[in-house]
């Protein structure tokens, strides 16, 4: 060993102690990752504006399809023909339905998505690895916003926020997620 390598050592041995800073992934990357998103599935956790906790499986069909099942609940969350309809497992009666365009969830489901839209994004950052996105609907933030969280090599998204039009929080965390999945139409259907 040579006295330039000897000297570097110490450069070297400090470098590898700290963890490598993840760069922040661009808004055409993570749009791009988006628009390539067809068909997904996995486990997520979601925690309530109330604090509480539910659990469940997640499906996505792009554009404009979600369907959250609810573990030990009869509950259902369906987004399809632009409605999203809330099942509540405790009664029998219709499901309550919203407009999906009227939602923040919409920002992720539309059939094209420009992150780099004027007034579209409100916050882009790195933090602990990961890239947070913050994204309205400019024509309408008054409905609220979604927080993405992504991780990078290879872009995956790994949790939203949504903020509603009153201020009420609900986080959800996704689990691995699967993608390419095959889902049949009739998960979509809202009765």
């Amino acid at each position: 060993m040579n006295i330039r390598s000897l000297a570097l050592a110490p450069v070297l041995a400090l470098a590898m102690a700290f963890p490598a800073f993840a760069e922040k992934i661009s808004l055409n990357e993570i749009s791009r990752y988006l628009n390539n998103l067809k068909t997904a599935q996995a486990e997520f956790t979601q925690v309530n504006a109330d604090g509480t906790i539910s659990t469940g499986v997640v499906y996505i069909h792009r554009p404009n399809r979600v369907r959250f099942e609810y573990k030990g609940s009869k509950t259902l969350v369906l987004a399809s023909a632009g409605q999203v309809a809330v099942y509540d497992g405790k009664t029998r009666s219709a499901p309550q339905q919203y407009p999906l365009s009227k939602t923040p969830l919409s920002l992720i489901l539309a059939p094209n998505i420009n992150l780099g839209q004027a007034r579209m994004v409100t916050a882009h950052a790195e933090k602990k690895n990961t890239t947070v996105v913050t994204a309205q609907d400019p024509q309408h933030p008054e409905y609220g916003n979604i927080q993405m969280v992504f991780t990078a090599n290879p872009t995956q998204l790994r949790q939203w926020v949504v903020t509603d039009d009153a201020g009420k929080r609900t986080t959800v965390i996704l689990g691995d997620m699967r993608t390419g999945v095959s889902i049949p139409p009739s998960k979509f259907a809202i009765q």
